[in-house]
């Protein structure tokens, strides 16, 4: 498994699920050294990449020789493209976010044609990940992610930043990687929680 984003919010946990649902291997994709120790010294991912440093089709090549089965896509663009080229046959893409493709005029930008077909001729599902289509499963995820977390099999991480007046500020931050987790904003109360 292969999860973009991986520092996120999203991506962080999914790694983790990724972990304990049996995937053998889980690769995170992030932006900072100190990201990718976090990935792999707290979160128990096998590996991450740094996509700033370095050739990311070599590094990703490297740490999957075999292939990718499972792609959880929180970024778009060329990151995605890398990954999806180096899928396996009958593999799965979800699609959690894209975030490069954000400021694009589209709702569900295409991928690059070379991509596409890379995707139809391995035969590569791509599947949106959109939580409402799955309000039936809400209670079982809540009580399974709540007892993995109090087994302490499921680490949660926060980036805080105290006053409402900073919410650009930590909007902007999340938007461009700045956070490690989810991006909380305190606007009253006890912020130590």
């Amino acid at each position: 498994m292969v999860v973009s984003g991986a520092a996120g919010a999203c991506g962080s946990l999914a790694g983790q699920i990724g972990h304990l649902l049996g995937c053998s291997k889980v690769v995170g994709i992030c932006g900072t050294p100190e990201k990718c120790l976090f990935l792999t010294s707290e979160l128990g991912f096998d590996a991450a990449i740094n996509y700033k440093e370095g050739n990311v089709a070599e590094q990703l090549h490297k740490l999957c020789p075999a292939g990718v089965d499972v792609y959880l896509n929180n970024v778009g663009g060329d990151i995605s493209d890398t990954v999806i080229s180096q899928m396996n046959q009958n593999s799965h893409i979800i699609l959690c976010g894209q975030i490069s493709q954000y400021n694009k005029d589209v709702p569900y930008p295409p991928l690059h044609p070379a991509i596409e077909a890379i995707q139809k001729e391995r035969n590569i599902t791509r599947e949106r990940f959109l939580v409402l289509n799955y309000k039936d499963k809400f209670e079982f995820g809540i009580l399974q992610l709540s007892q993995w977390f109090k087994e302490g099999k499921l680490k949660i991480k926060e980036t805080r930043i105290n006053g409402l007046e900073n919410m650009g500020a930590a909007f902007q931050s999340m938007m461009t990687g700045g956070n490690i987790g989810k991006q909380i904003v305190c606007i009253s109360g006890d912020t130590s929680l």
